[in-house]
């Protein structure tokens, strides 16, 4: 039985309809990455899953009792606030020390405990965030572009170290990325969806697919397209710019 499927999903945001006829399943110990372009509905698709969304038509159906963790976009804390990683940790509700180590051993950052959030860096602060996500030994990670605001190497990281953490839980894992040079590495499946799913399979055959190389084009020789955010650091970074270039 598959952990999480959506039949027939769709979903609107700001009023306007983004996704159209979205069907997938989710299969224990899986990795699938949701690759699209901005506006494609990507991140409303998580939110259906999750329950945040209802949407307009369709069925989302969860394995009995199914645990998931949740790393979103982005989480802005007031860097005047003072509370430490541990005390982050607490939120909703209180939970054990030994529990809390061993969420920030898996999520690669041991010994933060009693740093400020305000003082961690871009990439410690999403592995924090991880570190709550797995608190519940979840059987489903999501992640929403989690990896947003940091570097090629820091978002190489990031990365291997949710597979660590799926070989550690034996969770499956549904992320939602631009990075696709690092997504079809990391990735057992990828869904290219744009308003609806174009293409789907191994990244093999997704990078191959008519309608994915339409949508990100082929990179000189045919390579892989490298699709990734630059920012103009004269502005708010939650405004990217895409760019797309070929891969080397």
């Amino acid at each position: 039985m598959s952990l999480l499927s959506a039949t027939g999903i769709a979903a609107a945001h700001d009023g306007q309809v983004v996704l159209h006829d979205v069907s997938l399943a989710l299969e224990p110990g899986e990795i699938v990455t949701i690759v699209g372009p901005n506006g494609s509905g990507k991140s409303t698709l998580l939110r259906v899953l999750i329950s945040a969304l209802k949407p307009l038509r369709g069925k989302v159906t969860r394995a009995p009792g199914l645990r998931i963790g949740y790393v979103p976009q982005r989480l802005h804390i007031d860097p005047t606030l003072p509370i430490t990683v541990r005390r982050f940790l607490n939120l909703p509700h209180g939970v054990a020390d030994p529990d809390a180590t061993t969420a920030l051993e898996h999520a690669g950052v041991p010994g933060v405990a009693g740093q400020q959030m305000a003082s961690l860096s871009g990439g410690q602060f999403q592995r924090v965030l991880l570190a709550r996500a797995i608190l519940g030994r979840p059987q489903v990670l999501m992640l929403d572009e989690a990896t947003q605001g940091l570097d090629q190497p820091g978002s190489a990281a990031f990365y291997r170290q949710i597979e660590a953490v799926r070989a550690e839980l034996g969770c499956a894992v549904l992320m939602v990325s631009h990075e696709l040079h690092v997504v079809m590495s990391a990735s057992d499946r990828v869904i290219c969806l744009n308003g609806h799913i174009c293409c789907e399979g191994t990244p093999e055959v997704v990078s191959a697919a008519p309608a994915y190389r339409e949508l990100f084009g082929t990179g000189t020789g045919g390579a892989l397209a490298l699709y990734r955010h630059t920012h103009d650091h004269d502005h708010d970074h939650d405004h990217p710019h895409p760019e797309i270039e070929a891969a080397e």
